[in-house]
């Protein structure tokens, strides 16, 4: 296999030294991500901090602009913050090289994209073997690791198929078998039912659970409430900031998405007054 990045890395500070926040395969410890454009100044991510543990299923939500595809690129490895610190299994990827952050993504991530991303002249074998062989593992190790993952998907039979003989729904789970093959330590689904038909989309988000009832760390990035309650746990963005983050099955953890997170607040103080 190709050489770990985890060996040359800083690694996390102490638990003792950053408290609770410290205490997850994921965190993000004081994290801004600052676009100039023009004279104007855009925070996309503007002194973000949680910590996500090994096993958890959480959706982090948000509409267009609150600041979602910002966290999913920086926890995905695809870019990295202005200021802040990330950790990943206790490595800062905050100050890695391009080459260091793809060596993270072959290693530790999983990606489940909404538009499937799978190659069409490739089968269906060969595109799960993709990131193996990206990663440095020996063709017989491919094979046998991208088998093991589409008969976890329930699509072992469909190996020697083009993209273009499956459904929308088998394509989804020929990216979830990609995303699984390398045995990663975080599954990063991006809108994953976006393309597809209710039904389906709903297997699909069955499916994820199943995962992380097998001990799966999932994090979902999407602006749909009633997806995101299929988490355990909801980290609501809104311009660039936190303003939720807690069990999904919460009152406060649903918000109508056009109406200020203050409003609502105040709204449901209110309410509560009401109710006394």
């Amino acid at each position: 296999m190709a050489a770990t990045a985890v060996e040359t890395q800083a690694e996390c500070p102490a638990a003792d030294e950053k408290g609770a926040l410290m205490d997850g395969l994921i965190v993000f410890d004081h994290i801004y991500k600052i676009y100039q454009m023009g004279d104007t100044e855009v925070r996309a991510a503007d002194d973000i901090s949680f910590s996500i543990k090994e096993g958890e299923f959480v959706a982090i939500v948000g509409q267009s602009g609150s600041g979602k595809s910002t966290c999913m690129n920086i926890i995905g490895a695809l870019d990295v913050p202005t200021d802040g610190n990330y950790y990943l299994g206790g490595i800062d990827v905050s100050t890695m090289n391009d080459n260091r952050l793809a060596t993270i993504r072959n290693e530790m991530l999983g990606f489940i994209f909404q538009q499937y991303n799978l190659i069409p002249k490739l089968t269906v074998l060969e595109n799960v073997e993709l990131p193996l062989l990206y990663a440095g593992y020996s063709k017989k190790d491919r094979r046998k690791m991208a088998l093991a993952a589409l008969d976890r998907v329930g699509l072992s039979e469909k190996a020697k198929n083009l993209p273009s003989q499956l459904s929308g729904g088998q394509q989804q789970r020929v990216s979830i078998a990609r995303a699984l093959a390398g045995n990663p330590s975080v599954i990063l689904a991006d809108e994953p039912t976006g393309a597809l038909d209710s039904r389906t989309g709903r297997e699909v988000l069955e499916f994820l659970q199943k995962l992380h009832a097998e001990g799966n760390t999932i994090v979902l990035i999407t602006h749909d409430n009633s997806i995101a309650v299929k988490a355990e746990r909801i980290i609501r963005l809104q311009d660039g900031k936190v303003v939720y983050d807690g069990p999904s099955n919460a009152p406060e953890a649903l918000v109508n998405p056009d109406i200020p997170i203050e409003l609502q607040k105040n709204d449901g103080a209110e309410k509560g007054g009401e109710d006394k």
